[in-house]
């Protein structure tokens, strides 16, 4: 019969089997393992098991970051492009880790991601993990999402801007002052609707958060 206990027991085996492997996993020689990890997330990405999808996703972000290796960079972002927000988040805390250690690869892996342009989920996270790790180049590489060509994309990096911080975003924001592509606004705390305003809109507040004249 199981009881609470054993369940516990149970629990508590699992997990010093799963370090177990996952010492052994990241042991292997690098090559291989990045192409395996590389070969996981493809798959894992191809299933139509969604459930299982996650999950794989999930425990993938972890261990693409471990790795060093453009092909890492490349998968997270990979992940990074799912529609389940828990899969989002876990590549995003995963590639922010990255960043920590190694912002040159992480860099590169978005510029990368930038230039192909075909992950427009991805590309609407990435400019917070880069708000999240702050360095001096944050700004230049948010600010080439201004020109994609998914007002979502282009939404989100301007609200990064504003978070960020930093003033000589004004210069780069301003072109978009008149830009009337709609875009979805969250509704206020307690208030599931969502508004709509323009892209100008969205702009013009955040160039005034910049300026220091927020409420």
């Amino acid at each position: 019969m199981t009881t609470p206990s054993s369940t516990l027991a149970a629990i508590f085996e699992a997990e010093r089997a799963l370090r177990t492997a996952e010492r052994a996993l990241l042991a292997t020689e690098p090559s291989a393992l990045r192409s395996l990890l590389s070969a996981a997330v493809a798959e894992a990405k191809a299933l139509e098991d969604r459930r299982e999808s996650i999950l794989r996703l999930e425990r993938l972000s972890d261990l693409c970051a471990q790795v060093d290796g453009p092909e890492m960079v490349d998968a997270l972002v990979s992940i990074l492009d799912d529609e389940a927000p828990s899969v989002r988040v876990a590549a995003a805390e995963a590639l922010v880790d990255v960043g920590f250690e190694r912002y040159a690869e992480l860099a590169r892996g978005i510029e990368r991601a930038i230039a192909d342009g075909a992950r427009n989920t991805a590309l609407q996270e990435l400019p917070w993990v880069l708000v999240e790790i702050a360095e001096p180049s944050a700004r230049q590489l948010i600010v080439r999402l201004l020109k994609n060509d998914d007002v979502e994309v282009v939404a989100s990096a301007v609200e990064a801007l504003a978070e960020l911080g930093d003033p000589a975003a004004i210069a780069d924001l301003e072109p978009l002052l008149d830009d009337e592509r709609p875009v979805a606004l969250d509704g206020d705390e307690g208030d599931d609707d969502e508004g709509e305003a323009t892209l100008g809109d969205l702009v013009e507040e955040s160039i005034a958060a910049l300026h220091g004249e927020d409420d």
